[in-house]
């Protein structure tokens, strides 16, 4: 049997610091270690308790999380998962803490909440057993995508899924499609109030227009959809005028969006006219269904354990025979124009 998962808790509330204990104390492959109340109480706890993760506050005294995370990650890299209120200004920081190198990030819970932290256990122990090497990454130079003369787009959709480090994967594979991209929806695991910021996020870094999926919005040339976090899940419906459809149902597989939604959708709807794409994350969900869009004629990438944060998702799909292609992230995007470029003597 391995051993608990040590924490430190780093947060300025002895509330928030308290609870976050209690929910972790519950569960018996985790260990809490010790407490601090801000950077400086944090940065000695580190040296003396050598954590294997810390949950860390964004908003804190003396120095916020984000700039002691820049100091971790370059000094003493380790796995930082990020404790966030559910705000506007705190999904941003949140998605600024995840491109830094933050394992994850989770929301704090509202009033009433009947699951405080919901799988924050989950999240430690996969932090703890990831083989991820924590050093700091040189800022890549951005590539620029190609140029729309260069890539004609055929009658693909593009459907990708991914959960536990998905905010760097989608970045690094969304950077590579041009301006005129096929129409491409991506289901995230993420908190609700985050799937707004992060489409914003990725539209001023990417080329092609990326938005939050509305109900009924139309699937177009040079349009990325990233299904809203929460109450709905995202499909794809209406093979003559294809679109965003978003559905009220229970979760699958613990999420709500479910990958597995998706990709069984667009299984049905488009078959060989689509290409799955299954990267980063905790847990099984999108697997089946990549599997289904695998057996209904489409192509499917799987990303490899290498460049995983975490090789849950992309494993159980790899072993169900449901990727055609594995390979590296930096490669995932070029392979994704391959596969629905038009081809020359007319479009696919």
């Amino acid at each position: 049997m391995s051993a608990p998962a040590r924490v430190l808790v780093v947060d300025d509330s002895p509330t928030m610091r308290g609870l976050i204990t209690a929910v972790l104390s519950a569960d018996p492959d985790v260990s809490v270690i010790g407490q601090a109340g801000d950077a400086l109480e944090a940065r000695e706890a580190i040296k003396k308790l050598n954590p294997d993760v810390v949950t860390l506050d964004i908003e804190m005294p003396n120095m916020n999380g984000l700039d002691f995370l820049e100091k971790i990650m370059r000094l003493r890299p380790m796995p930082v998962i990020m404790v966030s209120t559910l705000t506007h200004r705190g999904a941003e920081a949140s998605l600024a803490a995840l491109e830094i190198g933050a394992f994850d990030c989770i929301g704090k819970p509202a009033p009433g909440d009947l699951r405080p932290f919901g799988d924050l256990a989950e999240k430690v122990k996969a932090a703890a057993r990831t083989q991820r090497q924590f050093t700091q990454r040189p800022a890549a130079a951005p590539v620029a995508p190609p140029a729309v003369a260069d890539f004609r787009v055929g009658r693909k959709i593009v459907a990708i899924g991914s959960s536990t480090g998905g905010v760097e994967a989608l970045i690094a594979v969304l950077q590579k499609f041009p301006a005129n991209c096929p129409p491409t929806v991506i289901t995230q695991h993420m908190p609700p109030t985050f799937t707004k910021s992060f489409a914003e996020r990725l539209n001023r870094l990417c080329a092609p227009v990326v938005e939050e999926a509305t109900d009924g919005a139309r699937l177009e040339i040079g349009k990325i959809y990233l299904a809203p976090g929460g109450e709905r899940h995202l499909q794809v419906a209406n093979v003559s005028a294809p679109h965003c459809r978003l559905v009220e149902r229970d979760p699958v597989n613990g999420h709500r969006p479910s990958v597995d939604v998706l990709f069984d959708s667009v299984a049905e709807l488009a078959g060989r006219n689509s290409v799955g794409v299954i990267l980063t994350g905790m847990g099984r969900d999108g697997a089946a269904g990549l599997l289904k869009m695998r057996h209904a004629g489409a192509r499917t990438i799987g990303q490899n354990e290498k460049t995983c944060v975490v090789y849950g998702m992309p494993r159980v799909a790899y072993e169900l025979g449901a990727v055609e292609h594995q390979l590296p992230l930096n490669a995932i995007g070029e392979e994704i124009l391959k596969m629905t470029a038009a081809r020359k003597e007319g479009t696919e």
